[in-house]
């Protein structure tokens, strides 16, 4: 049953003070990942990176338990869990005495990362129904970005403390940050009603049959590349072949996460105005076009010239990230029925999760091909993305795909 503007306000607000309060966590700990995990337990950066990747992909095979779970005791209560395991595992990293023993907490924290999309998705869909879920998810996605600028604050602040104690104190600080955001979400209201329990015949098989929802969730995974890049390969992009300092290439980044934290629920009302699909391919060809700018960049600035060209065409990357991003995502939660959405949102998220695993390899082989290859592969990419989209948009629930 659809609850009133006033009832749905407590969980609502709840739900977003913890959403800001987690993304803060993740501020602090993406940016350190290798350094923290190296000084808690004093392994090998190369030990490590492998124990992360093996953690990364053993956490995929967890996304289908977790989709049942959500249908089964809905997106609240899983967040709890995912938010309680992801606080459990920073306090214990300290104690990670063995290869064994990090193996086992940087599996539990990646579950943890990997889960709390598609539950607070759910949780979303739960509290919100039509223009008011996707308003909430635009709060929602703005405040993340805004959080995780405030944790990279943070975390460039605990590296200036001397030897180990910073990321003893940031592992303290990330186990009380996701405890606090796991309670705020305890403090919500269960507005979730009645669910059927989907049929023998329904299920994971229903998913997998919805060919329309595969189509944009194989369109999502093209475009995020598009998204990885930014962390990834950029940096190394501006700095090696455009020549930038080190400094102002982050600024880049800095310049993105304002500007959508600051846009991005403006962007949202006017982008879920008209047709989701078209909204999110209109994105993902402003992405091309940015990706084009930068495979020229090279070529055409130098000096200080380039800084100003490269901030140009960082605002024009982040618009096609503030196209994309709000109609992509509601369109994922709007298009999964309600006694599926578990699942239906575990498997899209599975485009995420498998395009940052992967990123790294394929990142790093097209920066070493040449200056222009990253770009053009990516911009064929997201290209391919938004056909897709476009094709899936006919087959699509009517609600799915406008307001």
């Amino acid at each position: 049953m659809r609850s009133t503007s006033a009832e749905a306000g407590v969980p609502t607000r709840r739900l977003i003070t913890a959403s800001l309060v987690g993304s803060i966590g993740d501020g602090i700990y993406v940016p350190l990942t290798m350094l923290f995990v190296h000084s808690l337990t004093g392994l090998s950066l190369t030990s490590i990176g492998a124990g992360l990747t093996i953690a990364g992909l053993c956490a995929l095979a967890f996304m289908p338990v977790v989709g049942i779970a959500v249908d089964r005791f809905g997106g609240r209560r899983v967040l709890i869990g995912v938010l309680a395991l992801r606080a459990l595992g920073f306090a214990a990293y300290p104690f990670a005495g063995s290869y064994p023993a990090f193996l086992a907490i940087a599996l539990a924290v990646a579950v943890g990362m990997w889960a709390s999309s598609p539950s607070q998705q759910a949780l979303i869909g739960d509290i919100a129904r039509g223009a008011e879920r996707d308003r909430l998810l635009a709060w929602d996605r703005s405040l993340r970005n805004a959080g995780m600028g405030c944790g990279s604050l943070v975390a460039a602040g605990m590296l200036a403390l001397n030897g180990a104690a910073g990321f003893v104190a940031a592992a303290e600080v990330l186990a009380s940050l996701f405890a606090v955001a796991a309670v705020l979400v305890v403090r919500i209201p269960n507005v979730r009603g009645r669910v059927e329990p989907p049929e023998k015949a329904e299920g994971y098989r229903q998913v997998l049959a919805d060919r329309p929802y595969l189509l944009i969730t194989a369109a999502n995974f093209l475009i995020a590349f598009g998204y990885t890049t930014q962390a990834m390969a950029l940096p190394v992009f501006l700095t090696r072949d455009v020549a930038m300092p080190d400094a102002l290439a982050g600024a880049v980044f800095a310049v993105n996460t304002a500007l959508v934290a600051a846009l991005g629920v403006p962007a949202a009302r006017l982008t879920l105005r008209g047709r989701r699909t078209r909204a999110a391919a209109l994105g993902a060809v402003v992405f091309a076009l940015s990706f084009a700018a930068f495979a020229v960049l090279p070529r055409l600035v130098s000096g200080s010239h380039a800084i100003v060209a490269v901030l140009a065409v960082a605002v024009l990357y982040t618009a096609g990230e503030l196209l994309h991003s709000p109609p992509s995502q509601s369109l994922s939660v709007q298009a999964a029925p309600d006694h599926l959405r578990g699942r239906y949102l575990s498997v899209y998220q599975l485009s995420w999760s498998v395009c940052r695993t992967i990123a790294p390899m394929l990142l790093g082989f097209l920066l070493d091909a040449g200056q222009w290859h990253l770009w053009t592969v990516l911009a064929l990419m997201v290209l391919t993305g938004a056909a897709i989209l476009l094709c899936a948009e006919r087959s699509l629930p009517a609600h799915a795909v406008t307001a």
